[in-house]
């Protein structure tokens, strides 16, 4: 959000946030404060000399930056029990509360109305207009009608207050998810995150330490474990379909130009700034929390290192080149992320995951969703798969074949609603039934805070030419131990 033509700053020169959103606005009255597009943004500051662990070496700008997060890596004492194995308490109807009503959140609210046990409470956005739109697809699903919470930037902070919710569910711009994260857990709420849960890794582990403290579950609400392919490959790995896994790969690779330019699809334009802001992978979580599930991350293995390359940012100056008007706001941006970032995270057990991240160029959508063992490989998109003893000619066989191992979820939801192929529903329906039920939920939040750490983490690292940096142990010590996950057995109801 540059007010003039200079290039934007590197985020260790951002000065931290020292005004409420409406400040942000009066010293900027070009900007509206719409979704909360400005509040934080401005001073995203990403804590660059707390990051990471152990030792390393660099060369390069960023070489001082990389060095210092590697000597900064070893745990902080825990301040409370682990949320590890926690489950719910149970109840027979979830109250829900919900912030955020732009394209995500309205498309959610009719997923949690379409679940059995589950009620609405209460709707937040600082835009009236969206938040009453929302009451009334409440009140139209046949709920009693809910709270609104439209007065300013900050009245998330009054449902959050509320007695009787027991759960929030956050679809705001980035930058807002840490603090709303924060907020619902200190008055007593579950809480439910949108990816990536946030921008610096010193607020992963603020999110570690509230869930411990608080004994409140936050949970990056990653919609693509819940996927069907994702969900029948994860079956068939711990079934040792595929041998001794080795190698994974996941990516958000989605050209997202049109909709970034978009004055109404991202209000702010919030999506497209963070482009001027970070090099590194700014979403991460679509492929990396499938792959995490495959190979247990947090549950008998965990990441250890990742290091980053990235591209030039060529793509969204071009696109503005060709499609934006002269004298279009875009024109004051200068774009540093990376058309493509590619990663590699090595594992405590030795395997390796790689992840990407290409938002500015042309590309058919695709998260490579890639699992690969000592006895096969499956790959998506579309999806193949390759397994001896059954495969032997180096030829790609069909997948539908092993619809046997599809997950119970998708064997009881054939056809479930709702956007993504369905996986949104099986979502909201999973996590919503552990909660009812008393369950431990399928992740927690020391996998939000695993599979969010590559967005500080690979901007140091193209920053310091690819060194690799380690990722901290955030369940400290817990992963050792096997315990349950994704791969549910179907409850006594």
């Amino acid at each position: 959000m540059n007010d003039d033509a200079r290039p934007a700053p590197e985020p260790q020169d951002i000065p931290p946030h020292s005004g409420t959103a409406d400040e942000v606005n009066r010293r900027d009255p070009s900007r509206r404060s719409v979704l909360w597009t400005t509040a934080g943004v401005a001073g995203a500051g990403l804590g660059l000399g707390a990051l990471g662990g152990g030792t390393a070496s660099a060369a390069g700008a960023g070489a001082p930056e990389a060095i210092a997060a590697a000597e900064a890596a070893a745990a902080p004492p825990r301040k409370g029990r682990t949320m590890a194995g926690v489950p719910f308490e149970r109840r027979s109807t979830v109250r829900v509360g919900i912030i955020g009503l732009g394209n995500r959140g309205d498309s959610m609210i009719g997923l949690f109305l379409a679940v059995p046990g589950v009620r609405v409470v209460a709707v937040c956005d600082p835009v009236p207009d969206k938040a009453e739109k929302a009451a009334r697809k409440v009140t139209a699903a046949g709920q009693p009608a809910p709270a609104v919470y439209a007065k300013d930037d900050h009245d998330y902070e009054n449902l959050c207050k509320r007695g009787d919710i027991d759960f929030v569910y956050v679809a705001t711009p980035w930058e807002l998810h840490f603090p709303m994260a924060k907020t619902a857990m200190l008055n007593g709420k579950h809480i439910g995150v949108e990816c990536p849960i946030a921008m610096r890794l010193e607020e992963l582990w603020q999110l570690v330490d509230l869930s411990e403290r608080t004994r409140r579950h936050c949970m990056q609400l990653e919609n693509c474990c819940y996927g069907k392919n994702e969900m029948r490959v994860l079956r068939m790995a711990h079934a040792g379909l595929f041998g001794e896994l080795q190698h994974g790969a996941g990516a958000y690779n989605h050209d997202l130009r049109e909709l970034m330019f978009d004055p109404d699809y991202y209000e702010g334009p919030w999506r497209r700034l963070w482009h001027t802001r970070l090099r590194g992978d700014l979403y991460p979580n679509h492929g990396f929390g499938p792959v995490a599930n495959y190979m247990d991350v947090n549950r008998g293995d965990r990441v250890v290192s990742i290091s980053s390359v990235g591209t030039t940012a060529l793509g969204l100056a071009a696109y503005r080149e060709e499609h934006m008007e002269p004298g279009d706001p875009s024109w004051k941006e200068s774009y540093i992320g990376a058309d493509r970032t590619i990663s590699l995270v090595r594992t405590a057990k030795g395997r390796v995951i790689r992840l990407e991240h290409d938002v500015s160029s042309p590309h058919p959508y695709s998260r490579i969703n890639s699992l690969g063992g000592t006895r096969g490989v499956f790959e998506d998109y579309p999806p193949r798969i390759y397994l001896e003893p059954a495969n032997t000619n180096h030829q790609w066989d069909d997948f539908t074949k092993y619809a046997e191992w599809d997950h119970w979820l998708w064997k009881e939801h054939a056809n479930p609603p709702g956007g993504h192929g369905g996986m949104d529903y099986i979502m909201v329906f999973r996590l919503t039934q552990c909660m009812r039920l008393g369950l431990v939920p399928d992740f927690d939040v020391y996998d939000a805070a695993v599979w969010t750490a590559p967005v500080p983490l690979s901007h140091l690292s193209i920053k310091a030419q690819g060194v690799p940096l380690p990722i901290p142990d955030f369940t400290r010590g817990e992963w050792r131990k096997a315990r349950s996950g994704m791969d549910s057995q179907k409850p006594a109801e």
